[in-house]
């Protein structure tokens, strides 16, 4: 069974007037259909304004379809009933980790959750000891939030997460507001839950680098989905991203530079180590 599994999903945003009469309306999702299988790690592309952000509150039920139709975990969002089934199944990483953590302990904010919902007290330090372990953030369980770094806080606030035993993790725009380093301690963060506990992963971002390993990327451009492929099939099309104000990874966007000036370079390289391997194999073959 999918994961998600969006129909013809329109969304509108109406602004009222001080009488609460509909203003002027804007159309923010248009025609969107798209399956997540269990155990997916999927990324959704988009620059500013392309609708990304206002998809990923659908797959949570903060805003519900005002056209077709989005199920989760085979929920269908529409109806108010199914509202904290999903919320349940499908748990929501914003981009300020501070927005996120209430609690002046770290272990303490972890459990907030579990113990909002009327999990046992002895389940709910068990669920706290494997979140925090989960996503490396174990030995840092007594501390302050407020003196955690911006990926450590990150982390926490996905640990908090995790302690709701979702399916499935939504990270809108994560590590928007981090330095390098904070972003890779998220992104492993992220990856690693995907491998080891099967959690259906969900990237929102705008940050090219960070969609290389998904399993297939969605790219938004105006609220509608104008691509969609594996990462390498995605980054493969330079000039098409370029259309949508995307840009790619540096070392793709050097292989294709490289590929313009005749060297023999298969299209859509990901990695640092996949560019030394082609050209020596370029120069190997060049020698023959």
């Amino acid at each position: 069974m999918s994961m998600i599994k969006a129909e013809k999903l329109g969304h509108v945003y109406k602004r009222l007037n001080e009488q609460g009469e509909v203003e002027t309306t804007k159309k923010a999702l248009k025609d969107i259909d798209i399956e997540v299988e269990a155990g997916d790690f999927i990324a959704i592309l988009g620059h500013n304004g392309s609708g990304k952000s206002t998809l990923a509150k659908h797959f949570n039920a903060i805003l519900t379809p005002s056209e077709g139709a989005l199920w989760v975990d085979g929920k269908d969002s529409r109806k108010e009933e199914n509202m904290w089934p999903i919320r349940q199944a499908a748990g929501m990483v914003f981009q300020n980790p501070d927005n996120q953590i209430i609690a002046s302990v770290v272990e303490e904010d972890v459990g907030f959750g579990p113990e909002n919902v009327g999990v046992p007290t002895e389940e709910i330090w068990q669920r706290v000891e494997e979140s925090l372990k989960a996503v490396g953030m174990y030995q840092y369980r007594k501390h302050s939030p407020n003196k955690l770094s911006g990926g450590q806080k990150q982390r926490v606030a996905i640990a908090g997460v995790v302690a709701m035993r979702p399916k499935c993790i939504v990270l809108d725009e994560p590590t928007a507001m981090l330095d390098p380093s904070g972003r890779k301690e998220v992104l492993k963060t992220a990856k690693a839950l995907n491998e080891k506990e099967h959690v259906t992963v969900i990237l929102i971002t705008h940050y090219m680098e960070e969609v290389v390993f998904a399993d297939k990327v969605f790219v938004m451009d105006k609220g509608r989905i104008v691509m969609q492929g594996t990462p390498r099939e995605i980054f493969s099309q330079v000039e098409e991203l370029k259309r949508y104000s995307l840009d790619v990874p540096q070392v793709t966007l050097l292989a294709y530079e490289l590929r313009k000036k005749g060297i023999d370079l298969p299209a859509g390289i990901l990695t640092n180590d996949e560019l030394v391997e082609a050209l020596a194999a370029a120069y190997q073959q060049k020698g023959k």
